[in-house]
């Protein structure tokens, strides 16, 4: 499938759902009108059948039972309404995000971090952030999970083989990934204020001396109906009723502060509940062929179904909501309706509390996977690389992602023994900082499991470390030069560790001295990685780097992207070419810019 068939397809998944949603609005409204003419047609009922009171309580049963199914069709539709304008959302969303506007996803800007050793150079988070064109999770474990995996990739083979083969499946199950991304978007909070996570707690709510309260619960409706039936035997007066119900309310109120902690931890929480119950139903029930994929799906059914147990826990929880009603608080005493269902509560925490973490871990990681999946969907000319045994760098016509696809000037690379670094020179804005970011992120992808932007390409899965945009910090008092020597020591320290597979991108280090003592440090940095067995790219304007070659042919060779002025314009080629850099380009700038004459 090509880029515009993509289009063409979310394009069509948008005009079917808006017309569903039209269709729908129709059938609500005549829902509605229909309820409404039963309402106002039950006072002509009781109006006309009032000598009749056997024909008068039939048809208000029939009108009651009418309505009842009214509503019920009518909350059925809401939800198909609901899960179409889900589906058009994500169509309309994703036709921006291949017009590369991805301002509808989550970036995650809070997970910016300049000590991270490749992310914040390869602006992996925030707005129009690598992220933010992966993310598609509906879960906030699910964004913290793709974001881990982001953070941290994989650097086993057959871990990566294994993710690759779970993405590719769930390539083919568009229908599926759909349907799980509408599905979690109804576990959005409820209101503005409730931002807490879908998960339940570890803890168990039990009460004091549950024993009692259990046989309570089942004794307190037992004593109301014995006293009915000895009340309508004329055995005992009608006043001891009050005698009664004050002694339940009593007995209800005791555990009550027990029974409000876990209600507050429920509150409002069966509808998020019931979507995650509906999530795992998909899990559960999709026919898998991965590995990684069936052994999520065996976690899920490990001892009971997660689906059945969750949903079984939105019950528990509606209940306890309806509990704290002011109807069901005056008819609580008669049930001990709180109490029997905070009791049911903490009877499933004891059953299934130490499975939750390893059910709602697996949900996170389908959020995140069916995330990767749509971003391999949505890049149709993207290919999956081949992992190789041995350090490794060699791709074909790589390109930046977040670049446009028709603007972006694909290059190659060959880095394909150990130790060996490429010396890259060239004019301003000739395309060198690019070049760099994009074989980082090239890396990044391959590394997580994910297809690149290359025509081909082949890695080995190490530790990817850059140094593309030090920054200088005010609050630890750490000047940008310091800044940029802690980032090579540690880059450094884990050479001499003897960590294998490092990928090593650097742009124009020791930024933040003079010239002279620029050179002298950058090419004594040069000679030791070198002895160290490094690999990577170093990007510089200092051309003296270009004579290391000479002195190791085997582990360095040179580079450059041209700047050609002609007639008084400049144009690039963005094209990498070998050898060392002969045109600069600043003094012109410089000039053209009014800044020097």
């Amino acid at each position: 499938m090509t880029t515009e068939e993509r289009i063409h397809s979310y394009e069509l998944l948008a005009t079917e759902n808006r017309q569903t949603i039209d269709k729908l609005k129709k059938k609500i409204y005549l829902q509605g009108l229909f309820r409404l003419a039963l309402f106002v047609g039950s006072f002509f009922v009781v109006y006309a059948l009032t000598q009749s009171l056997l024909w008068l309580f039939a048809a208000l049963l029939l009108m009651a039972i009418a309505f009842a199914l009214s509503l019920k069709h009518h909350n059925r539709l809401s939800e198909e309404k609901e899960s179409a304008e889900s589906l058009l959302q994500i169509a309309e969303n994703e036709l921006k995000a291949l017009q590369h506007d991805f301002s509808a996803f989550d970036g995650a800007p809070e997970k910016s971090d300049p000590a991270h050793p490749f992310s914040f150079d390869l602006d992996v988070f925030g707005n129009r952030s690598l992220f933010q064109q992966i993310n598609r999770t509906t879960l906030a474990a699910g964004k913290e999970r793709l974001a881990s995996m982001i953070q941290f990739p994989l650097t086993g083979k057959e871990e990566i083989i294994g993710r690759q083969q779970a993405i590719s499946e769930l390539i083919m199950k568009e229908d599926f990934c759909l349907q799980f991304r509408v599905a979690g978007m109804r576990t959005a909070p409820t209101s503005q204020g409730d931002t807490t996570p879908i998960a339940v707690p570890q803890a168990a709510y039990s009460l004091p001396h549950s024993r009692f309260w259990s046989l309570a619960v089942q004794i307190t409706p037992l004593l109301y109906l014995l006293y009915l039936a000895l009340w309508l035997a004329g055995v005992v007066p009608g006043g001891l009723f009050i005698y009664l119900y004050l002694f339940t309310l009593t007995l209800s109120i005791l555990p009550m502060k027990r029974v409000k902690a876990t209600w507050l931890t429920f509150d409002k929480k069966s509808k998020q509940l019931s979507a995650c119950a509906r999530l795992f139903t998909l899990l559960e029930q999709e026919k898998v062929e991965a590995p990684q994929l069936k052994a999520m799906q065996a976690k899920l059914t490990h001892h009971k179904k997660a689906s059945q147990a969750i949903a079984t826990l939105s019950q528990y929880s509606r209940s306890l909501d309806l509990g704290f009603t002011l109807a069901m608080l005056l008819l609580n005493p008669l049930f001990l309706w709180t109490t029997r269902y905070a009791l049911n509560i903490a009877h499933w925490m004891k059953q299934h509390g130490n499975d939750t973490d390893t059910w709602f871990g697996v949900l996170a990681e389908a959020d995140a996977l069916i995330s990767m999946a749509t971003f391999a969907v949505n890049h149709p000319d993207y290919t999956f690389p081949e992992v190789a045994a041995s350090t490794c760098f060699r791709g074909e016509a790589l390109g930046h992602p977040l670049i446009p696809h028709d603007r972006c000037v694909k290059n190659d690379i060959d880095i394909a023994r150990e130790p060996y670094f490429m010396i890259v020179t060239g004019a301003n804005m000739a395309g060198k900082s690019t070049y760099l970011r994009t074989v980082g992120v090239n890396h990044l992808l391959a590394s997580v499991g994910l297809p690149v932007c290359a025509r081909r390409l082949t890695f080995f899965p190490g530790r990817l470390l850059t140094n593309l945009r030090t920054s200088d910090s005010l609050v630890n008092s750490e000047s940008y030069f310091l800044a940029e020597l802690k980032r090579l020591k540690m880059i450094i320290d884990r050479l001499e560790s003897g960590e294998e597979g490092l990928l090593i991108i650097l742009d124009e280090i020791l930024k933040g001295t003079n010239s002279e003592d620029k050179q002298r440090g950058s090419l004594a940095l040069m000679k030791r990685l070198v002895r160290l067995g490094g690999n990577g790219i170093i990007a510089t304007h200092d051309l003296a780097l270009g004579s290391l070659e000479q002195e190791f042919p085997q582990e360095i060779s040179n580079w450059h992207f041209d700047a050609v002025l002609q007639d008084e314009r400049l144009t690039f080629s963005y094209k990498l070419q070998e050898g060392v850099a002969r045109n600069m380009n600043a003094s012109f700038l410089m000039r053209t810019m009014g800044i020097t004459e």
